[in-house]
């Protein structure tokens, strides 16, 4: 009775395990330590904005003020994304009053932005208003827009407003065109104009041109900054922004806040989630919360701007970093295109020359032996399928290299990437491991893991403008997971479980694959690590799935069911959780979710569809998958393509490779970035499910001697026919019982 009893005890063990990780994958959505807004309202609010601003025009000799100005307030790297690519100085001063990503510009921007003409009717210090071409044109820009910008949002929020120069007119007018209080340059004693009303926004002009016209463009700046800090109000916040691009390339700007609850340290928000960095679009919303307001996140998608730390380095190396954050934007964005379309091209080449391969695997019956590829080929295609696989880990490892300040970045980073790729395939092909069938496949996706992972753990500084990461210009992400980076460790985690699961019983495989799982969902979800609760919700999927499948056979309706009630139950939990976690700690799944209740759904889901149609359309990695698809399909699926036999001999990397497919299509749309996380799971285990499948066929004819046992207890073993025929009899062994 008692065997019985530890019997059924030991039958539960797998399911009260998985339940245990799915509990502790909940545990992801914590909340995040975080720093705070200044806790005492000021009375009046300063915007000083100077279109293409950049740290490296501030330095102490051209912009004194400037520099004192850093020195004494919060500083940080501003991304200036507005509804428009590049953001022109017209565009990033409407954004800017919208609060919203809005458009002011039209048309294609050949070579640089165009200069700024704002017009204006009836001009005065009693007010003026834009006149009805330029009303006609910004409404005509922005009304079908899918982030529903509403252009002086917040002048709407003021009684009354200051305006000072052509684009802060833009930002400070009213939906209707109306300018409250209206000069057109900075007069030299502009004290009873900056405290006639709460907020005053002021145009320094556009610093652009070549080095002596940008140079000369920026001390004119801060002598127009010097006359506000001469003339500001007692209690007042100064906000100093570099409020556009003036060319087509995307860069970051200068960001300086300076007054109460703003002295020293890094400027941040939820928005970006990164110390140091800011977006444009959380300019309104610092504006109304040091005034004491109300955010209405119906209209301002940013967050107020908050404090990190403070500064423990001079002021001077804290400008380098960020000039030097700068200069990793401009080059990573080329260099990415270039890198994703080679691995794309490499990979299907590669794909292409495993074919051949895969059909001389195995040895046909009959007397007619087709002629073997040659022996360096197929070692050639070996090797180069486990580097192809190393490919997103080592462009990850690569930003270890500052190769973005040396004089030819692209070769260094190449060079690099190559360097680590070479390194990391000759430890695993030349290890005993390697050699065998599932050595290359658990352990490349085990290593892939293990970089992302180690980088999320670290505070992701790797991903952060990496060329496998993201760019703090597009102003999409700015910590935690990056898309590809997702996909590389979703198929990492989820194959390298089921390469485990495969070494322990088959009752146990469940609880190892979701006990890895679930430490995963834990990374990725975690707000101050992986920081991306739809990423988790679809990792969580994967494993659900895995799980299930890894125990061998088909997936029947019972697995189904209690995979989709364990997925299902977590990535309720994920959502809940996240959505009834204050504002600024939310996820992507939270302010989702946030806008569905409060009737502004549409500010979620028609940029994520937007999103979706560009990157599928213009990302290498979709050629990619679908060429992975045409490969899957047409030749790994087909009877001699090897990978029904891999799934037959090892069901629980079948569950793997099943598991990485639904979280990286799964977390794909979700996120916005079309097949981009499917991509980075193609490129990471593709390569490695080929290498397999043609190892397993290498051993497909194999056979298990046949053996016969007479009455006297000896056993006779006869060689097989098939490629150990053509033997002479004499070359059969007889071995005794006891032997």
């Amino acid at each position: 009775m008692s065997g019985r009893g530890e019997r059924t005890s030991w039958r539960w063990a797998p399911y009260l395990a998985v339940v245990l990780a799915a509990f502790v994958s909940v545990i992801a959505l914590v909340p995040s330590p975080s720093s705070a807004a200044p806790a005492h309202p000021v009375d009046y609010v300063i915007i000083a904005g100077a279109a293409g601003l950049r740290w490296d025009d501030v330095n102490p000799t051209d912009t004194p003020t400037m520099w004192k100005l850093a020195g004494t307030g919060s500083i940080g790297a501003l991304s200036v994304r507005s509804a428009r690519r590049p953001t022109c100085p017209g565009d990033g001063w409407l954004t800017l009053g919208a609060g919203n990503y809005a458009a002011r510009t039209g048309g294609r921007t050949a070579g640089g932005c165009p200069p700024l003409s704002v017009g204006i009717d009836h001009p005065g210090p009693g007010g003026a208003f834009l006149s009805a071409a330029e009303k006609q044109r910004i409404v005509s820009l922005n009304q079908d827009l899918p982030w529903g910008a509403q252009p002086g949002a917040l002048a709407e929020s003021m009684r009354c407003t200051t305006t000072i120069g052509p684009g802060a007119a833009l930002a400070a007018a009213r939906s209707f065109g109306r300018i409250d209080r209206y000069s057109e340059t900075l007069p030299d004693d502009p004290k009873d104009l900056l405290a006639g009303c709460v907020l005053a926004v002021v145009d320094l002009g556009t610093v652009a041109g070549a080095p002596d016209a940008r140079r000369a463009a920026a001390r004119a700046a801060d002598a127009g900054l010097a006359r506000i800090v001469a003339a500001r109000p007692q209690r007042s916040l100064l906000m100093l922004a570099g409020v556009a691009d003036t060319d087509v390339e995307a860069r970051l700007h200068v960001a300086v806040v300076e007054g109460p609850g703003y002295a020293g340290g890094l400027l941040t928000s939820a928005s970006t989630g990164r110390s140091g960095y800011l977006q444009l679009t959380d300019v309104a919303p610092t504006t109304l919360t040091a005034l004491g307001r109300t955010v209405p996140g119906k209209l301002f998608p940013g967050a107020s701007a908050l404090v990190t730390g403070g500064r423990r380095a001079p002021l001077s190396s804290a400008v380098r970093r960020l000039v030097d954050a700068d200069q990793e934007v401009r080059v990573q964005r080329p260099v990415s295109v270039r890198f994703f379309f080679i691995l794309t091209v490499c990979q299907l080449l590669l794909f292409v020359a495993a074919v051949p391969l895969l059909r001389r695997a195995r040895r046909p019956a009959g007397p007619v032996v087709p002629v073997p590829s040659p022996r360096w080929f197929e070692r050639g295609v070996e090797v180069l399928l486990v580097a192809a696989s190393l490919a997103v880990p080592a462009a990850l490892l690569a930003g270890v290299v500052p190769w973005w300040r040396t004089p030819m970045p692209a070769v260094v980073f190449g060079a690099v990437t190559l360097a680590v790729m070479a390194a990391a395939t000759a430890a695993i092909t030349l290890t005993r491991g390697g050699r065998r069938v599932l050595g290359p496949l658990g352990g490349v996706a085990a290593l892939g893991a293990v970089v992302v992972a180690a980088d999320v753990l670290t505070g992701s500084r790797l991903q952060l403008n990496s060329v496998v990461g993201y760019s703090a210009v597009t102003g999409m992400q700015y910590a935690g997971l990056a898309t590809v980076g997702l996909g590389a460790f979703a198929a990492g985690v989820l194959v390298a479980a089921g390469c485990l699961a495969q070494h322990v019983h088959r009752q146990w495989r469940p609880v190892v694959v979701a006990v890895v799982g679930g430490v995963a969902v834990l990374l990725a979800g975690i707000p101050y690590l992986g920081a991306d609760a739809a990423g988790a919700m679809a990792l969580t999927a994967g494993v659900c799935v895995a799980a299930a499948m890894s125990t061998g056979g088909w997936l029947t309706f019972p697995r189904v069911a209690w995979a989709l009630i364990a997925g299902l139950a977590v990535a309720t939990a994920f959502a809940v959780l996240d959505m009834h976690r204050p504002i600024g700690q939310r996820g992507s799944v939270g302010r989702f979710l946030g806008h569905l209740s409060d009737g502004s759904g549409r500010l979620a889901i028609d940029p994520v569809n937007s999103d979706n149609g560009v990157v599928m359309a213009t990302s290498p990695l979709t050629l990619l998958v679908f060429g992975a698809g045409a490969m899957l399909f047409f030749v790994l699926l087909r009877p001699w393509g090897g990978l029904r036999r891999l799934f037959g001999l090892y069901p629980a990397v079948r569950a793997g490779l099943a598991g990485t497919a639904v979280a990286a299509l799964v977390a794909g749309p979700m996120e916005g970035v079309g097949f981009n996380v499917a991509g980075g799971a193609v490129a990471t285990v593709l390569p490695l499910a080929v290498l397999a499948a043609l190892r397993v066929l290498r051993h497909a004819d194999e056979r298990t001697p046949a053996v016969t046992v007479d009455p006297t207890g000896s056993a006779v073993t006869a060689t097989p026919a098939g490629p150990e025929a053509g033997r002479s009899p004499g070359a059969m062994r007889t071995r005794t019982g006891g032997s």
